[in-house]
C-alpha cells in the first residue's frame, strides 16, 4: 500500500520516492568492533566522508564494551589522514552519577579528566570497571564542527552514559573542547585506554 500526500506518492512498495526529502542527518559510515584495538574514520578511506561536504558531523557510539577491566573510552583527531593522532586540545569535563542502592549521588567537575593543550586522547566517559560483566557498556555521542576549516579551531562536544563500578552506577559524562589547529581535521580515532574494544558500534553522520 502506498502513502500519498496532496496527490504526491511518498512511499510505495516499501521504497521512498526519489523526490522525497528524508531528513538532514545523513548516514555516512558504521564501524563494528570485534576485539578491535581502534576504530578509525579517515576521510576518503572505506567510503568515509569527513571534509567540507558537511559543516557538522556526529559520531554515535552504542554499547561499547571493553576486553580489559578498569579502562576508559577515548578519542583523538588527526590532520594527516590518520598517520598521527596527536592534535593539541583544551577540554572541559563534568559528570553525574547515581548508584542502584540510592546511597550515592554526585555532580562535579572532573579536573583530572580534561586536557589543557594536551595531545593525548580525550576521555569520552567514565571507566568500564569489569569487562567480564556482559551488561556494562558505554553509549553516547560526539559532535565535531566544521573539521575542514582552515580558519578556525575545531570545536567539539558530547555526552555519554555508562554502567560502571561493577554495574552499580549510572554514570553520565559531559565533555567539550576544541582541537587547537587551523589545519583541516580529516580523521577521528576511538579506542580504550588499554586493551581492545570487545564489542559495540560507532556510526558517523553528516549534518546538512
Amino acid at each position: 500500500m502506498g502513502v500519498i500526500s496532496n496527490g504526491t506518492t511518498l512511499l510505495d512498495a516499501g521504497s521512498l520516492d526519489n523526490g522525497v526529502a528524508i531528513g538532514d542527518m545523513i548516514p555516512i559510515k558504521t564501524l563494528t568492533a570485534s576485539s578491535s584495538g581502534t576504530l578509525s574514520f579517515v576521510d576518503g578511506a572505506s567510503n568515509v566522508v569527513l571534509d567540507g561536504t558537511y559543516k557538522e558531523y556526529i559520531f554515535k557510539f552504542i554499547n561499547i564494551h571493553p576486553q580489559t577491566d578498569n579502562v576508559q573510552f577515548h578519542f583523538n583527531v588527526s590532520i594527516d589522514s590518520g598517520s598521527n593522532y596527536n592534535v593539541a586540545k583544551s577540554t572541559t569535563f563534568f559528570e553525574a552519577a547515581h548508584n542502584e542502592g540510592d546511597t550515592d549521588v554526585f555532580l562535579d567537575y572532573a579536573s583530572g579528566r580534561d586536557l589543557a593543550q594536551g595531545t593525548g586522547f580525550q576521555l569520552l566517559g567514565n571507566g568500564l570497571e569489569q569487562a567480564d560483566v556482559a551488561d556494562e557498556n558505554n553509549c553516547g555521542f560526539l559532535h565535531l564542527f566544521d573539521p575542514s576549516s582552515t580558519t578556525f579551531v575545531k570545536n567539539f562536544l558530547g555526552s555519554s552514559i555508562a554502567t560502571s563500578h561493577n554495574g552499580k552506577y549510572a554514570w553520565n559524562s559531559y565533555f567539550a573542547g576544541y582541537a587547537n589547529t587551523t589545519s583541516a581535521v580529516d580523521a577521528v580515532q576511538f579506542k580504550m585506554s588499554s586493551g581492545n574494544i570487545d564489542a559495540g558500534i560507532i556510526k558517523l553522520y553528516g549534518i546538512k
